[in-house]
């Protein structure tokens, strides 16, 4: 048998050098480690259903149905997800 995975909106946002702050707002998460900025390579702990898991430059932070947060790679998201109109 096959399925196809039932369609679903999500929220998410690409973390880079540009939208710490933007990140920081989406997470619910006070953006005062301005040595965020700097770190090389840029790297944040994004809490998750299945604990601690690190978000890398570029990653996709991806807010769920259900208010979870979750982490994928550049690649999958752009094979998985397509902007809503």
């Amino acid at each position: 048998m096959k399925y196809r995975k039932k369609s679903v909106v999500i929220d998410a946002i690409q973390l880079n050098r540009g939208n710490i702050a933007k990140v920081c707002e989406f997470l619910g998460i006070p953006d005062m480690d301005k040595s965020w900025r700097t770190m090389n390579p840029l790297k944040i702990d994004i809490e998750t259903l299945e604990g601690t898991v690190i978000a890398s430059e570029l990653d996709w932070i991806i807010r769920g149905v259900e208010g979870e947060y979750y982490t994928c790679k550049p690649d999958i998201f752009e094979q998985t997800y397509e902007m809503e109109d």
